[in-house]
C-alpha cells in the first residue's frame, strides 16, 4: 500500500483555477496539483504536531475528506438536539431521569424547564441518552458501552418521529463543518418503516421467499411513488433550513449526499425479510439511494440465530435486482461479546453473499478463513468501513487490538467513518486524530484513505482513478483536468468529478500549510 501513497498525477503548469462544465454547473477543477514537496511538508507537520491533540485537530479538521460511507441518520443526532425537540413538545424525563417520555409530568420532570432550572438534572438525562458518560467513566456500575450505546436508541426515540428535515440537515451540517466532499447516509423512510412493522407474525425460511416476493411486490411498489415524495419534501425541507441556494447558506449545502437503506437484523423473520426487500425495490427505483445494507446489533439472539437466512433473503433479491449495490455490517463483534464460534465466519459469508463493502470488520483475526477472505477483498476491491470511536466504545476494541493495520496490511482498501456520530459524541475529525494518536498513521496514509472514501463509494460513474491505483488518473484527465477531453469525462461522471473537487481541495490545503505554523513550534515534538 506505500507504493500507492507516494504515486502523484502528472498535472503540472495549473495554477489558477481551472472550470469544467457538469450536468450544466460549473464545478472548480483542480488547480495546481500540489507537488511532491507540498505533500512532505504535510507529512511533516502532522508528524510534528501529532502528540498536541490541539493542534492535530485544527489541523485534520481543515483536512479535505472524501466520503462519509458509514453513518446512521438516527445516530448522527447528539443527545442535546434531541432535547431541544422533546423541550417544544413538552416531554418529559422519566422518573429515573434515563429516557425522554412524552407528557404530562410534574414541573421539575419537563425538560423545558429542567433545562434552565436544574443544568446538573439535565446533563445527568444527557449522559443516560448518549454514550457521553460511559466514555467518562461516569454512570451507572455494571454497564458495558455495549449495552449504554444500543439502549441510547430506545431512550430518545420519542423525540425522533416527525422531525426527519432536521435530522438531515444536521446530518449535512456535519458533513461540511468536516470538511468531506460525500455523505453516504443510511436512512430509511417512514412509509416503508412502517410497512416492514406490519409485518404478519408468520414462519419464514429460505424456501418461501420466493413465494413471498410474488405476495408482497405488488403493495410494496405501491407504496414507493409516495416514499420517493416524502424524501423529496424532506431533503429539500433540510436544504431549507441550511439556507441552501441564498447568500446565506449555511456549511453543508455543498456536500454530496446519496443515501442506503438498512435492512433489519434483530426481528422476527417475515419484518428482516420485508425490510430487506422494501430497500432493493427502493434502491432500484430511486437514484438517491445507491445501496442497502443490514444493521442492528450482530449478537443479538435473533441476529445470530438467522444469519444465513438473511444471506439468503440477500442472494435472493440480488438476483431480481442486480443493479443494487450491497454493503453489510458485518464482524462488529469481540471476543468474549460472543462465544468464539460466532465469530469464525459473519465476514466470509456477507462476501459471498454479496457484499461490496464490509461495516466494522472488526473479527477478521478471529474468522476461520481470515487469510482467504482478507486476500478476497484485496483482489475484488471490498473496502472495509472502519469506525474507531465506536469499536473502541461497542466493543472495547481499540489500539493494537484493532484490525485497521491488518487490513492494510493485507492490501485491503480501508476507509474510515463516523458510524454514529451523535450517540457516541464524535466526528469524522475525530476519527482521523483516533487514526494517527492511536494508530500512528500518518498523512499519507490518511490520503490514502480519504481518497478510498470516494472511490469505493457507491455514487454514480466512472472512477478518476486507473484501477483503483490512486495519484494514476484515467486517460482523459492523465495531463489535466483542465483539458478538454478531461472535462467532457467528468460532465459524464459524478464519481469523477467528487474526486476531482477532493484532489483540488487537497491541493490548496497542501499549499496552504504556513497558517498552522505556530512561532514556537510544536509542544508534541
Amino acid at each position: 500500500m506505500t507504493a500507492i501513497r507516494s504515486r502523484r498525477p502528472k498535472w503540472a503548469g495549473l495554477r489558477a483555477l481551472a472550470w469544467v462544465i457538469a450536468a450544466g454547473v460549473l464545478l472548480p477543477a483542480a488547480a495546481a496539483h500540489a507537488d511532491a514537496a507540498s505533500e512532505a511538508a504535510a507529512s511533516a507537520l502532522i508528524d510534528k504536531v501529532s502528540g498536541n491533540p490541539a493542534q492535530l485537530r485544527v489541523v485534520l479538521q481543515a483536512m479535505p475528506k472524501g466520503g462519509d460511507l458509514h453513518n446512521h441518520l438516527g445516530g448522527s443526532v447528539y443527545a442535546e438536539d434531541f432535547l431541544k425537540v422533546a423541550a417544544a413538545k413538552g416531554m418529559c424525563a422519566d422518573e429515573a431521569i434515563s429516557r425522554i417520555v412524552p407528557g404530562p409530568c410534574p414541573a421539575e420532570r419537563q425538560i423545558a424547564a429542567m433545562a434552565v432550572a436544574d443544568p446538573f438534572t439535565y446533563a445527568r438525562l444527557i449522559d443516560a441518552i448518549s454514550t457521553r458518560g460511559f466514555q467518562k467513566g461516569i454512570g451507572p456500575d455494571l454497564v458495558s458501552g455495549h449495552s449504554q450505546f444500543f439502549s441510547s436508541f430506545g431512550k430518545f426515540s420519542p423525540a425522533f418521529p416527525g422531525e426527519t428535515p432536521r435530522w438531515l440537515a444536521d446530518a449535512y451540517a456535519s458533513a461540511g463543518r468536516n470538511n468531506l466532499v460525500y455523505l453516504e447516509l443510511m436512512y430509511n423512510p417512514d412509509r416503508l418503516s412502517k410497512y416492514m412493522a406490519e409485518a404478519a407474525d408468520e414462519p419464514l425460511d429460505a424456501s418461501m421467499l420466493a413465494a413471498s416476493y410474488k405476495r408482497e411486490l405488488p403493495a410494496l411498489e405501491a407504496l414507493l411513488g409516495d416514499t420517493m415524495a416524502d424524501v423529496t419534501r424532506n431533503d429539500a425541507e433540510a436544504r431549507k433550513r441550511l439556507g441552501c441556494g441564498t447568500k446565506a447558506a449555511r456549511t453543508g449545502c455543498d456536500v454530496a449526499v446519496r443515501y442506503l437503506y438498512s435492512g433489519m437484523r434483530g426481528v422476527a423473520p417475515a419484518m428482516a425479510w420485508r425490510s430487506l426487500l422494501a430497500g432493493f425495490a427502493l434502491v432500484h427505483r430511486d437514484p438517491r439511494f445507491v445501496g442497502v445494507n443490514i444493521v442492528m446489533p450482530e449478537d443479538d439472539p435473533v441476529a445470530l440465530r438467522d444469519y444465513d437466512l438473511h444471506m439468503a433473503m440477500f442472494r435472493f433479491l440480488e438476483a431480481k435486482y442486480p443493479d443494487v449495490k450491497v454493503t453489510m455490517h458485518a464482524g462488529e463483534l469481540a471476543l468474549g461479546l460472543v462465544p468464539p464460534l460466532d465469530l469464525e465466519d459473519h465476514i466470509a459469508k456477507a462476501i459471498g453473499a454479496g457484499a461490496k463493502r464490509i461495516g466494522h470488520g472488526v473479527d477478521i483475526a478471529y474468522e476461520k478463513a481470515a487469510p482467504e477472505t482478507l486476500a478476497r477483498m484485496a483482489r475484488e476491491g471490498i473496502a472495509v468501513e472502519i469506525n474507531l470511536t465506536s469499536n473502541a466504545v461497542i466493543l472495547g476494541v481499540e489500539g493494537g487490538e484493532h484490525p485497521l493495520h491488518l487490513y492494510r496490511a493485507m492490501g485491503v482498501p480501508v476507509t474510515l467513518s463516523t458510524d454514529d456520530e451523535g450517540v457516541l459524541r464524535s466526528d469524522m475529525s475525530n476519527e482521523y486524530v483516533r487514526a494517527v494518536t492511536q494508530q500512528g498513521l500518518h498523512y499519507g496514509d490518511l490520503k490514502e484513505m480519504t481518497r478510498a472514501g470516494l472511490e469505493y463509494a457507491f455514487v454514480p460513474g466512472a472512477s478518476l482513478w486507473r484501477g483503483h491505483s490512486f495519484g494514476q488518473p484515467v486517460e482523459p484527465c492523465a495531463a489535466s483536468l483542465a483539458d478538454a477531453k478531461c472535462g467532457a469525462f467528468l460532465s459524464g461522471n459524478e464519481k469523477a468529478r467528487l474526486q476531482a473537487r477532493l484532489e483540488s481541495n487537497l491541493d490548496a490545503f497542501e499549499q496552504g500549510l504556513g497558517r498552522f505554523e505556530t512561532k514556537q513550534g510544536s509542544k508534541g515534538d
